[in-house]
């Protein structure tokens, strides 16, 4: 029987107003370390979509950089972490708690069941990062709208390539017990 350990499932990018940003999937990966199976994109903006209204309930009245912690499990595999940036910019991981096929000790590791708020951090602090690069782009328009009209100034949606890899980097690499990516 083989064991599995905790990896991203998702990673969302949600705007200030609460429009999706970006929304990375990340498939399950089987015993060979590759992709094995897809995950349901309208199920996973569904769980993100969820996770807003707890956002809000917890907005603290200084918003810098607040880790927000657990937001909600869903089933007993699926669970929701949140970070609020500065700019009012929220960053959501979505973990399957055996998304991965985990290390063995023959290979020098050993499986890692549980998970902690703080073994998210690096990757969120990783996001935020990319996601200041991207703003430092003299060619990327940030999501500056009101929804209360129709005036847009900019896509609502990232569309960097760069960015977008950074973003599956960050899902692919983190594990629990990571310090940096």
């Amino acid at each position: 029987m083989e064991s599995r350990s905790p990896s991203i499932a998702c990673i969302g990018i949600i705007g200030r107003h609460n429009n999706p940003l970006h929304i990375s999937l990340l498939p399950v990966t089987g015993q060979d370390g590759q992709p094995n199976q897809e995950r349901n994109r309208l199920e996973y903006t569904f769980m993100l979509n969820s996770s807003l209204d707890i956002f809000e309930a917890r907005m603290p009245s200084k918003t810098v950089g607040h880790d927000f912690g657990l937001l909600h499990a869903l089933d007993e595999p699926i669970a929701l972490y949140g970070w609020l940036t500065n700019t009012g910019v929220k960053l959501i991981i979505v973990v399957d708690m055996g998304g991965r096929t985990a290390q063995t000790a023959e290979a020098g590791k050993t499986a890692i069941l549980g998970l902690r708020t703080s073994d998210l951090t690096p990757a969120f602090q990783a996001l935020q990062t990319a996601y200041i690069r991207l703003l430092r782009n003299p060619f990327y328009v940030p999501d500056d709208h009101d929804p209360r009209t129709t005036k847009l100034r900019g896509s609502l949606e990232i569309t960097s390539s760069r960015f977008i890899k950074e973003v599956e980097r960050i899902g692919r690499t983190w594990y629990p017990g990571i310090t940096a990516i």
